[in-house]
């Protein structure tokens, strides 16, 4: 009797000593950025868009409202991905990639077109890119596969294997909205490349990505008409080359400290600023010691992801912060290009800080996965605590 009576008590401290262990390495660091980046995003939205907003919604804070309701639903969903232990969604890949390709195929047939562009669904008065869900998807059945399989990472077949799953839903996305695409496949590409240890596949794969885009560019006029305007912008100065135009202007007219917070003048002229050409008016209003703050902040946050990733339990959790480190960079590098015009426009949003309420909600759940890998994180010495 008294030795299970020490049983129980042992149990049970050692489920104490387990909570303690989460609550220590939880990365707050990581939850404060986060926090920080949508603050900071959301004061900016307030700048750039309140005066579009009165003028089109007749409600100066309409943009910002929606914003703020979009990271409630985000916060939420993050509450639960971090509270929920990250091993448990390895059951479900499969359903949430394959409902996602459903999604993007119904976008192709029944989607909402807002601004020549369908890539919305409403379902219930609620409105989403379900190739924002997509990413997530990927990321998760890339992270799944090579936990299940890494060694066959390492040989040319596995790595193609796993990267011709991820064809379909880049397929069907790129059918409308080739910039998303890409990240898609970018994703793949950068989780599968860390996983093998040979580069010469790797060289091949890219040569074959880079040909099926310009398939996809030659195909659909407007974007050769994106080209076209990204190498001669002057030329197309009354449509696709006046909001390149007018982005690089307030770049240039924020100088080193910039105008002031609200002091951008270009945001009353570059079409939809509180968009993909945030970034702009954010050079404007706090100059070019501004933008690099903004740039410090995102190496910050991709930091603590990488940090989580070094120090998982298992490859599961590790490729799946690497799969969302991959996903916050490569959007903040091309939005930041296309503002910067040095590659076409791809109407690629900044993470956490331009208008998007699908993008903000998708992404702060996804960060959740990566709280909840680091609640499980390891160190040396660990064994002996």
């Amino acid at each position: 009797m008294a030795r299970d009576k020490e049983l129980a008590a042992s149990r049970r401290e050692a489920r104490q000593r387990k909570k303690i262990k989460k609550l220590l390495n939880f990365d707050y660091t990581l939850l404060f950025l986060v926090v920080f980046i949508l603050a900071f995003g959301l004061v900016m939205l307030y700048s750039t868009s309140a005066y579009a907003a009165s003028l089109k919604q007749g409600n100066s804070i309409y943009y910002l409202k929606r914003q703020v309701q979009a990271a409630g639903l985000g916060f939420i969903g993050m509450f639960f991905t971090t509270k929920i232990d990250y091993r448990r969604w390895g059951a479900l890949v499969w359903p949430i990639y394959l409902g996602s390709i459903f999604l993007c195929v119904v976008v192709i047939f029944a989607g909402v077109t807002i601004n020549e562009s369908s890539r919305w669904l409403r379902i219930g008065g609620v409105q989403f890119q379900p190739s924002e869900i997509a990413k997530v998807a990927v990321i998760l059945l890339i992270a799944h596969i090579i936990d299940r399989a890494p060694k066959a990472q390492r040989t040319i077949k596995g790595s193609v294997y796993t990267m011709v799953l991820v064809l379909p839903v880049f397929t069907i996305v790129a059918y409308n909205n080739l910039s998303t695409a890409i990240i898609i496949m970018g994703i793949a590409f950068v989780m599968v490349f860390i996983a093998s240890p040979k580069y010469t596949q790797f060289i091949a794969a890219g040569a074959g990505v880079l040909v099926m885009i310009i398939f996809y560019i030659s195909v659909a006029s407007y974007r050769a008409g994106r080209i076209d305007a990204w190498r001669h912008p002057e030329d197309h100065i009354q449509d696709k080359g006046y909001q390149i135009l007018q982005g690089l202007y307030a770049i240039g007219s924020g100088g080193l400290f910039g105008k002031g917070l609200g002091g951008s003048m270009q945001k009353y002229i570059v079409p939809e600023a509180q968009n993909d050409m945030i970034f702009s008016i954010i050079c404007e209003e706090l100059g070019v010691f501004g933008a690099v703050c903004v740039i410090l902040l995102y190496i910050l946050l991709l930091y603590r992801l990488m940090f989580i990733a070094n120090h998982a339990k298992d490859m599961f959790g590790s490729y799946i912060c690497i799969g969302i480190m991959t996903h916050i960079a490569m959007q903040v590098i091309l939005n930041i290009a296309v503002v910067t015009n040095s590659i076409p426009n791809t109407g690629v949003t900044l993470p956490l800080i331009s208008y998007g309420g699908t993008s903000v909600a998708i992404l702060l759940s996804e960060l959740g996965l990566a709280l909840s890998v680091s609640k499980n994180m390891e160190f040396e010495g660990d064994e002996d605590v």
